[in-house]
């Protein structure tokens, strides 16, 4: 699993691959949270092409992540690209209802550059 970080205009993207289950990488996950909320990112994607699976600490991580960007004020988080595996998982824990998705990474810039855009 690697989950790295980007940013661009304003966004952070957070690009996941790999499994997002229990094992050994416990302690890599926490340490790319913490990186999340020193950088404090206000608007952010994450990007979920490429995670094959999900399990309960993949499951919390993401919690972990969406519960950080939206405690900061006016924070805006969109899950983009779930596998149908992944998306089951998301739907029997009901978080498909909490967290907004887009179909791929385009569509999820484009939503969090409009919702920043002047009005």
């Amino acid at each position: 699993m690697t989950i790295d970080i980007e940013h661009s205009d304003g966004i952070c993207i957070l690009r996941c691959k790999g499994r997002l289950a229990s094992g050994p990488e416990l302690e890599y996950m926490q340490a790319r949270l913490e990186h999340i909320k020193v950088i404090a990112c206000r608007r952010l994607l994450a990007d979920f092409s490429e995670v094959s699976s999900i399990g309960s600490m993949g499951v919390g991580f993401l919690v972990a992540v969406f519960t950080s960007v939206m405690r900061n004020g006016g924070g805006r988080f969109i899950l983009t690209g779930v596998q149908p595996f992944v998306r089951q998982v998301l739907e029997i824990t009901r978080l498909d209802t909490v967290i907004p998705m887009a179909r791929d990474v385009a569509s999820g810039l484009e939503t969090l550059s409009a919702e920043a855009a002047p009005v």
